[in-house]
């Protein structure tokens, strides 16, 4: 004797979320450091400003500079003038511009600014519906 089987068919709704908040708070921390270009800087076709050569926003010395995360970025300033991120390497070690074409005695300002105290949180849960299921025999 043959078996027999039911067949059944279903189709579902997908469930959906109203509502909800997300409440994200952004607390950037900004460190600047100060230099100035001297002779010894220049040299292999870049411009090297160490470490050692800067001073912080309390006229601190500097023994290194920031490793930089991927919440992090920097700009550089060439006496007072932004210059592109792609001409300048930043390293706990030193500031590395990649020119010759700068004059002794010119400030440089270095301005980090970390984004890693940004925090994310569901204030208000959302409401979720069931899904609907409907069985079709």
């Amino acid at each position: 004797m043959p078996v027999i089987k039911p067949v059944y068919t279903a189709v579902a709704t997908a469930p959906v979320a109203s509502g909800g908040v997300v409440t994200t708070t952004v607390s950037p921390v900004t460190t600047n450091f100060f230099a100035t270009v001297t002779a010894g800087d220049i040299a292999g076709g870049v411009t090297t400003l160490l470490a050692a050569s800067f001073v912080d926003d309390a006229n601190a010395p500097v023994v290194a500079l920031p490793t930089l995360t991927a919440d992090d970025y920097f700009n550089v300033y060439v006496n007072g003038v932004l210059q592109q991120a792609s001409l300048s390497t930043l390293t706990p070690a030193s500031l590395v511009l990649a020119t010759t074409d700068i004059s002794v005695g010119i400030p440089v300002t270095l301005a980090v600014a970390s984004f890693g105290n940004t925090v994310s949180s569901i204030t208000t849960q959302p409401a979720i519906s069931a899904p609907t299921i409907t069985i079709n025999t």
